[in-house]
Formats: structure tokens, sequence, C-alpha cells
């Protein structure tokens, strides 16, 4: 019988393993960006973002299945890269600004 425990199981494994693919994907663009671009985006270094990201995939994957305080810390992590330092990075190395572009300038 499939009850609301069942349910709630493959919520949760469906929710971490979202949050670890995130990660991963965070990890994979500061592994392809230029090390360069971090320090003229004034975002850091890349080893740093390396060190970062990478943390936030392996508590992703050791809380896979349970939606704890260290895959919580690990998406706040990615997410932190993702919104804040790959935009920037982006920009410095001059990819992505062009299709930001709203009714009064970019976005």
């Amino acid at each position: 019988m499939f009850g609301i425990g069942g349910a709630q199981y493959y919520v949760t494994l469906l929710l971490t393993i979202g949050a670890l693919a995130i990660e991963v994907f965070a990890f994979i663009h500061a592994l392809r960006t230029r090390p360069d671009a971090f320090v003229a985006a004034g975002k850091r270094t890349k080893n740093f973002w390396l060190a970062v990201t990478g943390v936030a995939a392996l508590l992703g994957f050791v809380s896979l299945g349970g939606l704890g305080m260290l895959a919580i810390i690990g998406v706040v992590a990615a997410g932190v890269y993702l919104a804040d330092v790959r935009p920037a990075v982006e920009s410095v190395q001059g990819r992505g600004s062009s299709s930001r572009q709203g009714p009064y300038g970019p976005w």
C-alpha cells in the first residue's frame, strides 16, 4: 500500500536530486570558467569558488534522500554562486549581457 509516508519520501528524494543537479551544475560552470574572469568581476578566485561549489555538491550527495541541514547549506552555497558570481563572470567574458536588455537598459 502506498501511503502518505511513501509519497513524502519520493517528493523528498526528487527535491534532493534536483538540489544535487543544481550543485553539480554550479561546480561544472565554475570549473569551465576562466580564472581571470573571477578576479576581473571582483568575485574572489576560481579556486575559492571551486572549493565552495565542490563542497556544496559533496554535501548534496551525502544528504541524498533527506532534507537536512547539510542539504540546505549546499543549496544555499550553489545558489549564491549561480545568482551572484555566474552573471558577473559571464558579463566579464562577454556572454549573455546583450540578451538581458529591458525597455530601460540591462536588468
